[in-house]
């Protein structure tokens, strides 16, 4: 049962974190008809928390992209996590 939660979690994580992913390049980039609004990316903030909150040293360069990727720590742990209570080795 709690491997079936823990699937169904990370299934719907990785679909936020696509949406927010889409959101924020459709805001960036304009596409479809949007108006640019680099605020788009605030959607992505939530998913990578706490790693979010660490990269605040990181540079205005790197910062952006980093902050991007850190939903896929999350997804990481959340994986790792379903494969404990699988029963399967880490």
């Amino acid at each position: 049962m709690g491997h079936r939660i823990c699937k169904i979690l990370m299934i719907v994580l990785i679909l936020l974190y696509l949406a927010a992913l889409a959101i924020g390049l459709i805001g960036t980039y304009g596409w479809f008809g949007q108006d640019r609004d680099p605020l788009s990316w605030i959607f992505i903030l939530p998913l990578g928390l706490p790693w979010s909150l660490m990269l605040d040293r990181a540079g205005d360069t790197a910062a952006p992209v980093l902050v991007a990727l850190t939903p896929l720590l999350n997804i990481a742990i959340l994986w790792l996590l379903c494969r404990f209570l699988k029963g399967g080795s880490a």
